[in-house]
C-alpha cells in the first residue's frame, strides 16, 4: 500500500485500501461489554497486569488464571482473552475479567451445540430442588429429576460427581438459564436398540441381555430397548429358592427366546434351555438298583431331597431312611449339605422323580423276625419312646416293638398306665404279633404275668376283710384296688362317708373292705367299707358287683348282674 491510507481522502482510496482499512477496524475496534485480546505485561503476588491495546491497562486477580489442576497458567508476554467491562479514559485503566471471558466463550460454544442439536458433556456437581446441578464449560445448568434417566432414580445423590452426555432442551443466556436432559439421549438410544432388537426377536434365538430387575418370581432382562421375563423355573435345572441365588442385577447373561408376542411385545426367556436337559439321560446314568451319592439340598417332613448332579434330585422318603418305624420324620438326622449314599428304587422320567432308599443298602432285619421272635416268646428291651397310645421298646437296632396302652397293665381302672415308665427303662414283654410285610412288631407287658382274674376266687372268699387303695370314684361308688390288676366296687350305700365322696376318698387312700360278692367271669367284685368296720365283721345283706371293664352307670346292672 503506497502512502498512509489514513492521510488520503476517501475519494482516493482504492478497493485494496478499503480492504486494509476494514481489517484494521475489525482488529483494533474495542467495545465494552465484550471479549477482547490483551497481552500480559506483569505478574505480581495476586494480580496480573494486562494491556488491551486501547491506551488503557487493567489488572485481573491472579486466581482467575488458575487451571483445573489448581496451577496458575499465565506468563508475562502471553496473549490472553479477557472480558472488558468498561474503560476509564481519564484514569487510563480498564475493568477486566478472565473468568467472565471464559464464561462468554463457553456460552458461545453452548449456543452452537444447542443450535446444531449436538450433545454436550457435563459433570453433576450437587443435588438441588427438583433435580441436579450440572457444570458444562464452567457454566451452571439444571437437570430436572424427570430428565435424569428413563426412570427417575430413587436416590439422585448417586449421580453426583459423575460425567454424562446431555442434550440441551432449553437455553436463555440473558437469564443464565440452561436446562439439560439425559433421558432424551437414552430414549433415542433405546429407540435405535429397540429397532435392532426387534429384527432379531425370533423364537429359538439366543441373545445377550442385561439384568434389569429381580423379583421373587423371575428376572427382567433388557435385550436392548425391549424387556423380557426370565421366569424362576427357566433359570436353571438346579433347585433355587430365589433368582438372586444365581443372578445379580446388571449381570449380562445369555438367554433363549421361548415365546414372543409381536402385538403385546411380551417376551418369555429361558436360560436353562440353552443347555442340554440332564433328565434326557437319567435312565442311562442312574438305572434302578444302582448306588449313588449326593448332597441333601432340601428337608421336608416326609423325607429329604438329594442332589445327584445339577438339575437332578432324588427323594429319600422317611419310610426309606431305615428298616425300623421310629417316628422317622423326627428321628431323621440328615441335614442340608450332608453327603449321603443311597440306592435308586424307581424313576419316573415324565414326572422328573427319582425314588431313593438308604435302608435298601443294608440287610432287612424284618425278613426272619417272626422266626427269631415267635408269638408268645419273651423279649427284653429299653423304652425308646413313650407316646399317647403306648410304649416303643427297642428290641434290635432299628427294630422297635409297640406295647399298646391296653397291653401295659391288667388293671382297667388305671387312668395313666404309662406314668410308671420313663425313657431308658428296661422292660420285659411278650410277643403278641409279628407282621413282616407291614413291619409291625406288637408286644405286651401285662402278658408277662398271668391274668390275676383267672385265679381270683382261689385267693379271695366272701366275708374276707382285705386292704386296698382307692383307684377312682363314680357317681354310684368308689373303686378300690385290692391287688395289682384286681379291683372292686364299694357302692355308696356301703361307704362309711356317703357324702362328699370326692373329698373323703381321694385316689391312693388305703381303706379296709369286706368282700361281698365275686364274679370272676365278669371281672367284678362287690366290697363294703361298712361291713369291714362293723363289730364282729358282720355286713349288710345288700350286695353290689363291681365292673372292671370301665364301670357301667346303670345301677340296676350292679344290683341284678344276671340281667
Amino acid at each position: 500500500m503506497s502512502g498512509n491510507i489514513f492521510e488520503k481522502d476517501l475519494s482516493e482510496l482504492s478497493d485494496a485500501d478499503f480492504a486494509v482499512l476494514d481489517d484494521h477496524l475489525n482488529t483494533h475496534t474495542i467495545r465494552e461489554q465484550s471479549v477482547v485480546k490483551g497481552r500480559v505485561l506483569a505478574i505480581d503476588n495476586d494480580r496480573v497486569l494486562v494491556d488491551i491495546n486501547y491506551k488503557a491497562e487493567g489488572s485481573i486477580p491472579l486466581s482467575e488464571f488458575r487451571g483445573e489442576d489448581g496451577q496458575i497458567n499465565v506468563e508475562v508476554g502471553q496473549e490472553v482473552e479477557v472480558y472488558l467491562e468498561y474503560v476509564n479514559q481519564d484514569a487510563g485503566c480498564a475493568e477486566l475479567s478472565k473468568e467472565r471471558a471464559d464464561q462468554e466463550k463457553a456460552w458461545i460454544d453452548i449456543a452452537k451445540k444447542f443450535e446444531n442439536n449436538e450433545l454436550i458433556r457435563g459433570t453433576v456437581t450437587h443435588k438441588v430442588k427438583g433435580g441436579l446441578s450440572v457444570d458444562i464449560f464452567n457454566v451452571k445448568a439444571f437437570l430436572p429429576g424427570s430428565q435424569v434417566s428413563l426412570r427417575t432414580p430413587k436416590n439422585l445423590d448417586q449421580m453426583v460427581g459423575r460425567d454424562f452426555d446431555f442434550k440441551i432442551i432449553k437455553l436463555n443466556q440473558k437469564r443464565g438459564n440452561i436446562v439439560l436432559s439425559r433421558r432424551a439421549i437414552l430414549e433415542e438410544k433405546r429407540k435405535v436398540e429397540r429397532e435392532e432388537t426387534l429384527s432379531k426377536l425370533e423364537v429359538g434365538n439366543v441373545m445377550v441381555g442385561k439384568v434389569k430387575n429381580i423379583t421373587d418370581y423371575g428376572v427382567f432382562i433388557d435385550l436392548g430397548g425391549i424387556d423380557g421375563l426370565l421366569h424362576i423355573t427357566d433359570i436353571t435345572y438346579a433347585r433355587i429358592t430365589h433368582p438372586s441365588d444365581v443372578i445379580s442385577k446388571d449381570d449380562e447373561i445369555e438367554v433363549k427366546i421361548l415365546k414372543y408376542d409381536a402385538t403385546s411385545q411380551k417376551v418369555s426367556l429361558g436360560r436353562k434351555q440353552i443347555h442340554p436337559d440332564p433328565w434326557d439321560e437319567v435312565q442311562t446314568k442312574y438305572p434302578v438298583g444302582c448306588t449313588v451319592r449326593g448332597k441333601v439340598v432340601n428337608k421336608e417332613k416326609y423325607g429329604v431331597f438329594v442332589e445327584l448332579e445339577t438339575g437332578i434330585e432324588g427323594l429319600i422318603h422317611s419310610s426309606e431312611m431305615s428298616w425300623g418305624h421310629r417316628n422317622k420324620d423326627k428321628d431323621n438326622e440328615l441335614n442340608i449339605g450332608d453327603e449321603v449314599q443311597a440306592m435308586v428304587k424307581g424313576i419316573e422320567t415324565q414326572e422328573r422323580r427319582i425314588s431313593l432308599s438308604i435302608k435298601e443298602l443294608s440287610e432287612n432285619p424284618w425278613v426272619d423276625l417272626d422266626q427269631r421272635f415267635p408269638v408268645g416268646s419273651l423279649v427284653t428291651g429299653n423304652v425308646r419312646a413313650i407316646v399317647e397310645y403306648g410304649i416303643f421298646v427297642s428290641v434290635l437296632p432299628n427294630i422297635d416293638g409297640l406295647v399298646h396302652i391296653s397291653d401295659v397293665s391288667w388293671s382297667k381302672r388305671d387312668k395313666k398306665p404309662l406314668a410308671n415308665f420313663k425313657k431308658g427303662d428296661v422292660v420285659r414283654a411278650r410277643v403278641k404279633d409279628v407282621d413282616v410285610d407291614s413291619e409291625r412288631f406288637s408286644l405286651s407287658i401285662k402278658d408277662v404275668t398271668e391274668d390275676p382274674w383267672l385265679s381270683v376266687q382261689s385267693r379271695y372268699f366272701l366275708g374276707q376283710i382285705v386292704s386296698g387303695k382307692v383307684a377312682s370314684y363314680t357317681e354310684y361308688g368308689v373303686f378300690v384296688e385290692i391287688e395289682d390288676g384286681v379291683d372292686g366296687l364299694i357302692h355308696t350305700t356301703e361307704l362309711i362317708n356317703e357324702t362328699d365322696v370326692k373329698d373323703n376318698y381321694p385316689a391312693g387312700k388305703e381303706i379296709k373292705v369286706e368282700i361281698l360278692r365275686i364274679d370272676a367271669s365278669d371281672r367284678r367284685i362287690s366290697l363294703s367299707e361298712k361291713g369291714a368296720n362293723a363289730q364282729g365283721g358282720n355286713s349288710s345283706n345288700f350286695t353290689v358287683q363291681a365292673s372292671a371293664k370301665g364301670g357301667s352307670k346303670n345301677i340296676d346292672e350292679f344290683l341284678n348282674p344276671t340281667k
